[in-house]
């Protein structure tokens, strides 16, 4: 993999635009009016303030304390660059605060405290511990790190995390018990060498002693060699805690025949004679930044059977703490802990190396551009994997629920982890409830495109997840071999292949087809050859006659191409009222756009068909319906013939006495925005307009994939409404996981 290459002008300009620093705080409501003010300050918030007062707990109720955590720091030890002293620090604690927000959706203040005493710094933190649900040191240096944490942890009642400790050292476990899920070997029975005693280090080897490795297996090295007991040059109490009772004197003796090396020290510390004399399938954690204590080339070109980590992103098995601590907060938020102990650090570490041996998403591929699967290159998640916020942090708030530091525990488990689904993503509520109706509904599920791997990735999750009977259309040779090539060999008995070769019913499927395009142009063997070796046409057929319950295909052909083939097999054309409808996600509201799909030009009772089958699939995806048919003008105004159609559209509803809210025309900004709606106090809508039914399928087109790549609007569809079976067409640039939601909405009947 190249290195990201990012220059010191584009560094700047990133923290210089477009306002200075990274990020800003926003009011969560509204300020807009005098009973607003009166409300948020006096006289309304003494209410709250007597409240708290009389019952502390209270504060987590009234104020934003269970979402708010303090990155603090005095800048002695900051990144690889020194002591650059707390103003120095600042752009590294903001960012800090930036990844609190983005991966976990914690609030975060960063302050920068300027002593260099480790009495003042600590007597600072507690002073300000009313204010936050935790607190998170960062670069502080070796020793008073342990001094300031010991005493924090010992004086404070919220929980207090030294992130450069402990982060690196639940990441380290979480990446060491799966290379040693691997390599086959027990943690107990490991010689593991730790080189670099500083604040890193000692938390790391403390972590794996807790997690059930022997002291008298951990041997511990600094710039001065080997911490052996006796030892009285360059010591403090907290290395001689892992001296030991050994003749070793150097960190080249301690190597050999090592099963594990854990690197937090410098560049150049491991020399591949070192690497070669370790023991088979040795695991190597080359963590120092940025240069790592050998690379993975040197280490592999000694060692081939070598597991190996660093802590760059341009290697494989990055440790980044990115994936700790944004989680471990927010199960201990949650469950307004008193403390981060062992337990949930362990039980963090166990939940990341457990989401690593899963099937990764197609998001996680695509962002870093290469399929990624478990195995000797891929032992830990990588920090964009959407399934961490839902899994991490539930696995943390158990563990100190059983170990007794919640103060308010977390009753229904499955509830708060679908809460963290949708605190960071909003097409989830709507996902949920969809994917409750998949379940109970079992569908039979045909994947038409059994040669595309996003497509049989899809199809394995959808019956893996317990949605029902997956049916993949393809050769089965084929199909195996990519199944083994996506690291999924195993789902091979799983899910049920079947093409016209090992289909009873092919003779049935010919004689329906011929019976429909007869007079179409066709003749029995045009029929018998769309029929055997289409897969759209083949896939349709099995629909059609009740061998599958749903269809979802689309996802290697052009979304016009595919409609003409089903319409071999149904009729879904806008001569027959189909429609195709698609939702954007953006900013957790939630707006269809229709015809995105059929009608080219539709008229006016075309709108209005269109308008009654997208209140169909809203009311299918848990909306109750408000229709706006939009164009450039608003009620007639600006006079066009071209909007003409808009303006009668509601009209023809009128007619049919539809229950569901719609009006227009009207441009964008009326049929969304509630201050808009109010210049026009006789409009029918009661709210904001959750469909939106464009003129023609262009600006449809234009519209839904503007939102897409500007604002970054999540897409579901074009959802296929108006035709007797469930089929649902996914567009050619689909994930996996997308595939799998159109799957889901064939599955509810959507549509």
């Amino acid at each position: 993999m190249t290195k990201t290459k990012v220059t010191p002008e584009e560094a700047l300009a990133f923290h210089l635009e477009p306002t200075p620093g990274k990020f800003e705080i926003k009011a969560s409501v509204p300020m807009t009016t005098q009973r607003d003010l009166s409300l948020a300050y006096s006289p309304g918030v003494a209410v709250p303030c007597e409240a708290i007062a009389a019952d502390p707990s209270t504060a987590y109720d009234y104020t934003n304390k269970g979402n708010l955590v303090a990155v603090i720091s005095n800048g002695t030890a900051v990144l690889g660059l020194g002591n650059l002293g707390a103003l120095g620090s600042k752009p590294v604690m903001e960012g800090k605060a930036v990844l609190f927000k983005r991966f976990a959706d914690v609030n975060s203040i960063d302050i920068e405290l300027d002593t260099e005493d480790p009495e003042e710094f600590i007597k600072a933190v507690k002073l300000m511990g009313p204010t936050f649900g935790g607190i998170n040191l960062e670069d502080i240096k070796a020793p008073e790190c342990f001094i300031i944490e010991q005493q924090l942890k010992a004086e404070m009642d919220i929980p207090v995390f030294h992130d450069d400790q402990h982060g690196t050292a639940v990441i380290c476990a979480a990446g060491l018990l799966n290379a040693l899920y691997i390599s086959g070997k027990k943690i107990e029975d490991c010689k593991i060498v730790l080189n670099g005693a500083g604040a890193a280090g000692i938390a790391c080897i403390e972590l794996l002693k807790s997690m059930g490795a022997k002291h008298e297996n951990c041997i511990v090295c600094d710039t001065k060699g080997v911490i052996y007991q006796g030892r009285t040059e360059g010591m403090n109490q907290w290395k001689s805690a892992h001296a030991i009772k050994t003749d070793l004197r150097t960190l080249e003796d301690a190597m050999k025949d090592a099963d594990v090396f854990l690197g937090v020290s410098v560049k150049g510390a491991v020399t591949q004679d070192m690497v070669a004399s370790m023991a088979d399938d040795p695991v190597i954690f080359a963590m120092a930044n940025p240069d790592p204590e050998i690379t993975p080339e040197e280490a592999h070109a000694v060692r081939a059977d070598a597991i190996v980590a660093t802590g760059r992103s341009d290697y494989p098995n990055q440790v980044n703490n990115v994936l700790g601590f944004p989680y471990l907060f927010r199960g201990a938020l949650d469950i307004h802990a008193r403390a981060i102990n062992d337990e949930m650090k362990i039980a963090c570490a166990e939940a990341l190396a457990e989401l690593a041996r899963e099937d990764v998403p197609d998001e996680v591929a695509m962002a870093y551009g290469r399929k990624l699967s478990f195995g000797r290159d891929y032992i830990i998640p990588t920090p964009f994997d959407p399934r961490l916020i839902f899994r991490i942090p539930p696995a943390v708030a158990k563990a100190g629920m059983d170990t007794g530091v919640a103060r308010r525990p977390i009753i229904d488990m499955q509830g708060y982890e679908d809460s963290l689904k949708s605190r960071m993503d909003p097409t989830a509520s709507i996902l949920r409830s969809l994917n409750a109706r998949a379940r109970n509904a079992q569908a039979r599920m045909i994947f038409a495109e059994g040669d595309d791997p996003r497509v049989l990735r899809a199809a394995v999750t959808y019956q893996r997840s317990g949605l029902g009977k997956a049916l993949v259309v393809g050769r089965e040779d084929d199909v195996k071999k990519k199944l083994e090539a996506a690291g999924l060999g195993d789902a091979v008995r799983e899910i049920e292949v079947v093409n016209a070769k090992n289909t009873r019913h092919l003779d049935t499927y010919v004689d329906f087809l011929y019976e429909r395009l007869q007079r179409k142009g066709f003749d029995r063997h045009d029929v018998f050859k769309l029929a055997a070796r289409d897969r759209h046409v083949f896939s349709s057929l099995m629909l059609q006659h009740g061998h599958g319950d749903g269809l979802v295909t689309g996802a290697t052909r052009k979304s016009a191409h595919v409609l003409g083939l089903i319409n071999h097999v149904f009729d879904a054309d806008a001569e027959h009222g189909a429609v195709g409808v698609t939702a954007l996600l953006h900013n957790g509201r939630i707006v269809l756009v229709a015809d995105t799909l059929v009608h080219e030009w539709p008229d006016e009772t075309d709108l209005a068909n269109i308008a009654e089958r997208a209140a169909g699939v809203a009311r299918h995806m848990g909306l109750e319906p408000r229709v706006a048919f939009v164009s450039f003008s608003t009620f007639g105004y600006p006079v066009s013939e071209r909007a003409e159609k808009m303006h009668i559209a509601p009209r023809v509803l009128d007619a049919r006495g539809v229950d569901f809210e719609y009006e227009g025309e009207m441009t964008v900004d009326v049929a969304l925005n509630p201050k808009a709606q109010e210049s026009y106090p006789f409009q029918r809508l009661t709210g904001p307009a959750n469909i939106l039914v464009v003129p023609a399928r262009h600006s449809a087109s234009i519209s839904t994939k503007l939102l897409q790549e500007m604002a970054g609007a999540t897409v579901i569809g074009p959802i296929l409404s108006g035709v007797d079976k469930s089929i649902q067409i996914c567009s050619t640039g689909s994930t996996a996981n997308d595939i799998l939601n159109m799957a889901i909405l064939a599955a509810c009947k959507v549509g």
